[in-house]
This record gives structure tokens, sequence and C-alpha cells, in this order.
């Protein structure tokens, strides 16, 4: 495919006509006029927001490529791609583009599309009727460099693309970016699995979880718009800043709508300002607390002692003892939420009149069974046999009254267990109460108990191995009637109740027929700093798979042994700072004052994490705590000893450094003036 004289021209000649197609499609947007289309005020704002987001959606990003690259059929692709034809050449990017002055022909095709899918499959052993297949190069949004591999040619030798490696190990600043232009293969197998089954990925670092994650979100968007339209998205992450180093990945591949949460704010119906030590925060999370609350929560309805006597008019009906006993015993045999059984209870009984009705000669309708349901005795009746429950009032009496824990505890928790989560002290009311994250957990499942959790189309979980059994069955709730993107690394589990396997977690969340794939080849982290790092995995994760770098270049490892660690620190920052790229100092969260100390004494302007970083401001100080997630060109690791000192114990410890000494996408300067840790071989 290079008879014009000058390709590189050429692409850039269809690069300019795209943007100028991409910029006809959005004046088109914005030229649209609703004013005679929508019969009410309601449809219009409804309509007027769904084409502000369509005009957002085509917006031309100047600084990302429209299109990254280009793959010629040898024939008419099949029925299921029925846009080609033979000798087509289609143009790979982030949305589809068309001719908006001819004949709508496509421009630019969508990623997502099927007729996109062999620029990420293709090989010289499958090559999917793909001949060539065109990567190109772009420099501040510049067409400046294009790379062909010739998949139908046996003679030429299969080699990695040099073009796919830069893009790889391109400087990071700012948040976190898509990865449209390099996923792999056993990456895309992933973001393509379908809508209806659930997916957990298990991902060492640097193996890209997240960013396929997120690509899978946007898949489904694109293969399911419809259906996730009106069940909605969510994506969950460990923390604020997390999730807004990660937010403009869906939007930048044209995706505005997806929901981000973290578990705290999914259960947030308690104002949280208590902490748990481990201890009882390990119980509390315990998937047993499921049965201690189902107990309790049932423990609220009695049987009925007294006969139910409406009075309709000169008529007198009776519904007897026994009988209501029979409704109530049927209502809880069918083990449905409690308000529901609530709820259907009156109507029961207003059956039950109805039916001595009928047998007296009358013909009542609904209308009858409504009233009799609304009759002051028959509220009575069911207020007394099945009173109203507060889930929050639920969890604060079996936290702070022992006798009622204990019977509903009983041969489910032992009693330390039970002494652990019992409060020293009963707050004098619920507003009071210092609640803790844990509790909050308790509080929503206490909630699903009595009314149903809204289900969504599609959750995404990320590090999820962070998760107690109680958190995923909360996560779990959100996604019933949809399925879910779990992704995590077992060895990265810094939590004391740390996922142990993801065929439990799995079976926690619901989710237990989901399909577990391992990704172990490692894009972002270099060779020297992984494999540094992985001497660590017999003693957190033993029996894990070792991420095995792909990248070509080494990347920096330094390790040095200071008397001043403040000093070296900072030292070693600047050092970082003479590079290209963000520059992450992490530390043991009591290092943190200290070293932030030092920077403003020195004058050095940092950020914390989830501050975006600028050209101008490239240093972030990161507690070891937030570390978990986030990416940085170069990082320096101070005092890696305090690290693990800082958690309750070594296995939680060394997977806090293990998290910490993956940050890095380019080089690794570790300072320590204490004794290494021994599994590092200090």
């Amino acid at each position: 495919m290079q008879a014009h004289p000058d390709p590189l021209s050429r692409e850039r000649t269809h690069l300019a006509a795209s943007r100028s197609a991409l910029r006809a499609m959005r004046e088109d947007a914005e030229a649209l006029d609703i004013r005679d289309v929508t019969a009410n005020w309601v449809n219009a704002a409804v309509l007027q927001s769904q084409i502000d987001d369509r005009i957002k959606s085509l917006a031309d990003l100047s600084h990302t490529p429209l299109f990254f690259g280009r793959l010629d059929y040898l024939h008419a692709p099949g029925a299921d791609q029925a846009e080609g034809a033979e000798g087509e050449q289609f143009y790979i990017g982030r949305r589809h583009v068309h001719d908006a002055d001819g004949d709508g022909d496509p421009m630019v095709i969508d990623w997502r599309a099927p007729v996109s899918q062999p620029f990420y499959r293709a090989s010289k052993k499958a090559p999917m009727d793909i001949g060539l297949r065109r990567r190109f190069g772009y420099t501040g949004g510049e067409l400046t460099a294009y790379e062909d591999e010739h998949l139908s040619d046996a003679d030429e030798k299969e080699q990695t693309s040099r073009l796919l490696q830069q893009e790889i190990e391109r400087p990071r600043v700012g948040p976190m970016r898509d990865i449209v232009a390099t996923i792999q293969p056993e990456q895309d197998e992933i973001v393509r699995s379908g809508l209806g089954g659930s997916v957990c990925v298990q991902g060492g670092p640097g193996t890209g979880k997240t960013a396929v994650g997120l690509h899978r979100v946007a898949y489904l968007l694109y293969a399911h718009r419809d259906r996730l339209a009106r069940t909605g998205t969510l994506v969950i992450g460990p923390n604020k800043s997390f999730l807004h180093y990660i937010e403009q990945v869906l939007p930048a591949l044209g995706e505005l709508e997806v929901k981000q949460a973290t578990v705290d704010d999914l259960v947030a119906h308690v104002d949280v300002r208590g902490v748990d030590d481990a201890a009882a925060a390990v119980v509390k999370g315990d998937a047993r607390m499921a049965d201690v609350l189902r107990r309790a929560l049932r423990s609220h309805v009695s049987m009925p002692e007294e006969p139910v006597v409406v009075v309709r008019g000169s008529r007198r009906w009776r519904v007897a003892a026994y009988e209501l006993e029979e409704i109530v015993r049927e209502l809880l045999d069918r083990d449905i939420r409690y308000g529901a059984a609530r709820d259907a209870l009156p109507q029961r009984i207003a059956h039950a009149v109805l039916v001595r009705m009928e047998q007296a000669g009358e013909a009542p309708d609904d209308r009858v069974q409504d009233a009799v349901a609304r009759n002051p005795a028959v509220k009575a009746a069911v207020k007394a046999v099945w009173p109203p429950v507060d889930p929050a009032k639920l969890v604060l009496r079996l936290l702070s009254d022992g006798e009622f824990l204990a019977r509903h505890a009983d041969g489910i928790l032992d009693a330390d267990e039970q002494k652990l989560i019992l409060w020293a002290k009963a707050p004098r009311s619920l507003k009071a109460v210092k609640w803790s994250a844990a509790d909050a957990v308790l509080v929503d499942e206490a909630s699903d108990l009595v009314a149903r959790t809204h289900s969504l189309g599609h959750v995404v979980l990320d590090e999820a191995q962070d998760l107690s059994p109680m958190q995923y069955r909360a996560v779990g709730r959100r996604c019933t009637t949809g399925s879910a993107t779990v992704l995590g690394d077992l060895a990265q589990g810094t939590t004391p109740w740390a996922t142990r396997s993801w065929e439990q977690a799995l079976e926690h969340l619901g989710k237990g027929d989901a399909v577990v794939e391992e990704l172990t080849a490692g894009f972002r982290v270099p060779r020297e700093v992984i494999a540094y790092a992985s001497r660590l995995l017999p003693s957190i994760a033993p029996g894990l798979a070792e991420v095995k770098s792909v990248r070509e270049s080494a990347g920096s490892l330094v390790v040095r042994r200071v008397a001043d660690l403040d000093a070296a620190s900072l030292a070693a920052c600047v050092e970082s700072l003479r590079q290209e790229g963000s520059i992450g100092l992490i530390a043991a969260d009591a290092r943190v004052p200290a070293l932030a100390e030092a920077l403003d004494t020195a004058g050095m302007t940092y950020l914390s994490p989830g501050e975006e970083t600028t050209p101008d401001t490239r240093l972030t100080l990161v507690p070891a705590s937030l570390a978990k997630g986030l990416e940085y060109d170069y990082v320096v690791l101070d005092e890696p000893a305090a690290v693990v000192d800082g958690e309750p114990d070594e296995r939680t410890g060394l997977r806090r450094l293990y998290v910490a000494l993956t940050r890095a996408v380019s080089g690794l300067t570790v300072v320590h003036a204490a004794e290494l840790p021994e599994q590092l071989g200090g």
C-alpha cells in the first residue's frame, strides 16, 4: 500500500479531512432545532440534554489522535463485518467519523466495531484476512510517523512494534489516559467479552487491568447502549484520589454518563465518624454478619394472639388468630424482603375477609379489598405483628445490647467475636452514634433485608482484593440482575480482611459463575523494578504468577543506604525531576508530615494524590496507604521498613511495600536509613 509517492502526506491529508468531517458532525448537532418536535417542556429538556451530550462527545481534542491505526482487508469482511469491501481500508480511532458532505461514508471506524477487532487480534499466524496493519505515531497531536505490518507476507519477520513501545513508555503527566491504541490481544479478549457474563481479572502491577476494565465499560456501552442506558453502569474504586486519577479515560472514549463511586459512597446511609480496630473490623466484615442481621430483623415478627375484626356497615368480619398465624408463617417461609412482606400482610388479611364476604353471598371487588387492607383494625394488627424496622436502629441495637447480640449471634459468632464488636458504651441516641465504615456496610445489609437495593446493568469493581466479604455483598446488591467486571491483584491486598481467593470473593459478590482471567504480561513497570518487587511474592502471595515485563527498556533501579533520610529523599526527587514526566515521592503515612515540612523548607512545590500534575508541578507526595492504583514515571520510595512497620502485621506491611515498589513506569529510587526488609535481600 505504498503506491502514493508520500504516504505520510496522504495520511495527514486523511487526518485533516477526518477532523473537518468531525467538525461538520458537531456543527450539525449544534444546529438542531427541537422547538417543533417536542410535546412539552419536559420532553424538550430531555432531548436537549441528549443533544448537549452528543455535542460534547463530538469534541475534537487537539492532543488526542483522531485515529491511531489502519487496516487493509484482503477481501470483504464476513456478514458480521458487512462494512468492508475487497481492498477497502479502515482507519481505526476513538470514535466513528463519517463524511458529512458526501454519502456518509466512514472516515474513521470506532475501535469497538467488529471490523476493528483485527487491529488488536491479528497476527502472522492468524492474520484475520488483513493484508496490512498500519500504526501511526503522533507528536503533540500531529501525525509524524507510521509503521506497517504485512500480515499476509510470510517472508516478513514478525517483530515488536516500535511505535507501540513508544506509546506504552510515553511519559505521564496528568490523569490516567486510555490505552485504546495499545490494547493487547489477551486484553482485547476481556474487553470484548459479552455483557451476560461476569469477569474477574487477576492482574499484577502494570498489566493494565484498570484500563482493561474501563475499556470494557466503553465496549459494552457501544455494543449494548440501549440496555445499559436503561439499567446504568457504575465504576467503583478504592478512594476519591483513585477515581479522580481515572475519571478522564471514559470521556476520552466518548462515554460521558458512567458514574463513579467508592464502596463507602454506596453505603452512605449513616455519617461515618468512628474507626474500628482491625480485629473488630474483621468480624464486622465477615459474611456471617449477614445471618446475624437476618435473625435480628426477623425477631421483630411476632405471632398474632388475637383475632382481627373488621367492621363494614352493619356487618362484622372476623379472621381468627390461628388463621392470621398461618398467613404470617407463609410470608416468613417465602423469605421475601421484610418490607415487602409487611406490605403484603394487610392484603392477605383483607383477602381472608373477602373470602368470608363471598361465602355470605356478597360480591366484593378489588376496591373493597383495598379498603379492608386500610381498615384501622387491620393496620393495628399489622403494626403489632410485623412492625416497621429502621435498619440503622437495628444495627445500633445489635452493637450496643449484649443480650440482643448474643441471642441472634448464637451459633454464628463465638463469645470472643461478639465481645470484639460490642460497643463498650451504648450511645444515648441514633444521632450520637460514631459509626465506622464497617458499621455503614452493616446498615446497608440491613437496608437490603428490609427493601431491595436497586440493581444496575453493569458494575466495574477495581482494587477488589481489599474488600471484606460484607463489602462484596454490598457491591453485589448493585448488580444482582446485571453483570460485573472485577479487577484486582491478590498480592496487593493491604487490609486485614483482604481477599484470599477470587473464588471466595465471587461467591460473596453473588457471581460465583464468573470467569477468572489472569494477566501476567506487564506493560508499565520496567523489568528491573518488577523483578525487585517480585522478591516479596513468596511471602505475600505464594503460588501467584510473577509479572513478566514486556518492556524493551529495563528501566532504572537505584537502592541507596543513607544517613540523613529527609535530605536524601529530597535529593532523589531533584534528580528525578531532571527527567521528563511525573514523580511520586511515596512514604509511610507516618513519614509524610516530616517530608512535607522538608519539601516546604526547600521551596519544592508538590501535590497531594488526586491533584492533577502539570508541566510546572510534577512532584506528588503520596502516603503509602493511597498509592494503590496510581502511577508515576519516576518514584522515590522513602524508608521501606517504615512502610512495613506502619501496618498491623508483617504480611500486610509487605503487601503495602509491594504496592509502593510497583508504582514506577520508568525508574525507581529506594532511599533507606534502616535495614531493608529481609525479603528484599536487606
